[in-house]
């Protein structure tokens, strides 16, 4: 389709585009945290209790435009007897893939030939987007963006590659199988959704074919846009999905329930109780007792790889680690599943340097050898249903790692900053004795971890949020104040009475962790976010300092050129809050327009004429 902006607003006023969120999307903490802060508090409470209107009423869209809010394109790999792994379908047609991002769809679609994953397979990958292309949407999508916690905000340089492999014994082919992926290319980090959709689709493809195909996508493409906080109803070749995005302002660590819906005609419906969690618990099952260290070892940034036998068991368990840190967003690249063909392949197993900071999920034995100078190997064997808890509680050393067909467990040298928590470890194991449902095991797993990220993050919300200049040092007349400099000294000043004792039980090397964190790419990320919304809440101040003068006495006791300068300044504000979407409330902006216009009307009428017609940059 040809490019094309969705209008931006969708019913909301312009504060509702920006209202500071807290860098580590930590939800209320985060909130408490930015009581701190001066500024305007009652545009950010009207901002949360806002709804935005129906998606539908306020938009007009051409074909594709919904199909391209959930999805970049379909495509069909299959296996070719002389050519390999070729990509036979992509539709929309008119959907543009580089030939390198073709190669890398093709080889990360298929499971490794020593997997030997007969029957269906699901699992997901990830990869880099070719540079350089234009995105249509990019208005309206980015609007949406801004409402997702951070850990769920799209990443532009990066596809998701959602996957259903079949392979079937079929003697009338030369190969004697059938091997063939559905695969859903998008930007959108949402796992189970697109699990739960392949389910419903995948089977009836590999029956039906390009047809079937085709009023899938548009069924998609009747959707309504991926509104995060709206309860949404997905029909899909006659099942309808019934699911809720979160939204920033979502307390961390609840999951709003989605009620299942009566339909009065034939449509079957499902509500889903999440868009992006994997199953937590029975993921980390092979890795029981080093839950701790693994939270240490991602929030630090790490180099890790996991293990594993089959794609679906190493794409879950890259997903489980990355989502362990949540609230706070893993800022490193990661590949749920990773091969010998992928276009980085030299670029992460180069000798010639440290391993880098990323997370690898790989199935090939060829790994086992070319990683082995990686820091920390997780091995995992196949994932069941967790009947019982592995017996292994030592970590291993990595010279014992051989081969793929090592014995599970996590293999590494590193030493955890903290003391172990064993309540955790017993609760769980006691889940396990009582046959505990393994969703309710997950959600204890979840809370836990969510409780020591927080416990972790809250002295540093406290510190980043003392870096604000106060209210009474901005001044209409003079550029907005800078943030203070972060001081690591100063913080590290601030543990003694604030540290994360406060929230948190567990003993150990706290001042050791941190001053590790502070290297690290998450502190970056995670710092650079804060930083980004304090300026805009300054700029957004002074926005309102400027409207609370009477500048129009001001134009007057000035000259012409003082006057027109500063009505080019203004112009430029008001540019600047609409393009940045400063969290400012809309009646300020109307009243800074008030404001331009009365200048204008005061002087003559050339400047008069001029000056209306001038635009800003």
């Amino acid at each position: 389709p040809s490019v094309r902006a969705w209008p931006l607003p969708l019913g909301r006023d312009a504060a509702s585009h920006v209202t500071p969120r807290g860098g580590a999307g930590v939800g209320a903490m985060s909130r408490r945290e930015r009581d701190l802060e001066p500024g305007p508090g009652a545009a950010e409470a009207a901002v949360e209790d806002a709804e935005p209107e129906s998606p539908d009423q306020c938009l007009s869209l051409l074909p594709w435009d919904r199909f391209s809010a959930w999805l970049h394109c379909v495509c069909v790999v299959g296996f070719d007897l002389e050519l390999g792994q070729a990509v036979e379908v992509i539709y929309p047609p008119h959907s543009k893939l580089t030939d390198k991002e073709k190669t890398n769809i093709c080889y990360l679609s298929f499971p490794d030939s020593n997997s030997g994953c007969l029957g269906d397979t699901q699992f997901c990958f990830r990869f880099r987007r070719s540079p350089g292309r234009k995105v249509s949407l990019c208005c309206f999508l980015d609007q949406l963006d801004r409402d997702l916690p951070v850990y769920l905000k799209k990443d532009s340089a990066y596809y998701y590659g959602y996957v259903y492999f079949r392979q079937v014994r079929d003697k009338s082919l030369k190969r004697g199988y059938f091997q063939k992926s559905l695969v859903l290319i998008s930007k959108l980090p949402y796992v189970h959704l697109f699990r739960t959709m392949l389910k419903q689709i995948a089977p009836e493809y590999f029956e039906k074919s390009e047809a079937f195909l085709e009023a899938v996508c548009s069924d998609i493409d009747r959707w309504p846009p991926p509104v995060p906080g709206k309860v949404l109803q997905l029909p899909v070749v006659g099942v309808i999905m019934k699911l809720r995005i979160p939204t920033y302002r979502d307390k961390p660590g609840t999951t709003p329930i989605v009620q299942n819906m009566h339909q009065a005609d034939a449509q079957l419906s499902m509500a889903l109780p999440t868009v992006h969690e994997v199953d937590l618990f029975r993921c980390f099952c092979p890795v029981f007792f080093h839950i701790q260290m693994l939270w240490e070892l991602v929030l630090l940034g790490e180099p890790l790889v996991v293990m594993a036998p089959s794609p679906a068991e190493s794409s879950e368990t890259v997903l489980a680690l990355v989502s362990c840190i949540s609230p706070l967003k893993y800022c490193s690249d990661f590949r749920p599943y990773f091969t010998i063909h992928d276009s980085e392949f030299k670029e992460y197993t180069t000798r010639t340097q440290a391993p880098p900071s990323v997370i690898l999920g790989v199935t090939n034995p060829f790994f086992a050898k070319t990683l082995q100078h990686w820091p920390h190997i997780i091995r995992i064997g196949d994932i069941k249903l967790p009947g019982e808890v592995p017996k292994q509680v030592k970590v291993k050393k990595l010279k014992n790692l051989k081969t793929l067909d090592s014995k599970p467990g996590v293999y590494t040298s590193y030493k955890p900053y903290l003391n172990k928590d064993e309540e955790i470890v017993k609760q769980l194991h006691k889940g396990v004795q009582q046959k505990r449902p393994t969703e309710a095991q997950s959600v204890i797993l979840r809370r836990y971890f969510l409780e020591l990220t927080e416990s972790f993050i809250i002295p540093l919300e406290r510190y980043v949020a003392s870096l604000m200049p106060l209210q009474k040092c901005i001044s209409p007349w003079k550029s907005p104040p800078q943030l203070r400099q972060f001081s690591q000294d100063d913080f590290m000043k601030t543990l003694e009475k604030a540290g994360p004792q406060l929230t948190s039980g567990l003993k150990g090397d706290w001042i050791g962790l941190y001053r590790h964190f502070l290297k690290s790419p998450n502190f970056d990320g995670w710092f650079r976010s804060r930083q980004k919304e304090m300026t805009q809440k300054l700029e957004a101040l002074h926005l309102e300092a400027l409207c609370n003068e009477n500048l129009v006495f001001w134009s007057q006791k000035h000259t012409e050129v003082e006057t027109v300068d500063l009505v080019l300044k203004l112009k430029n504000k008001l540019l600047q809050a609409d393009r940045e979407h400063l969290p400012v409330k809309t009646d300020t902006l109307k009243k800074l327009q008030t404001h331009i216009n009365d200048i204008i009307l005061a002087l003559p009428d050339d400047l008069q004429d001029i000056l209306l017609k001038t635009g800003t940059t």
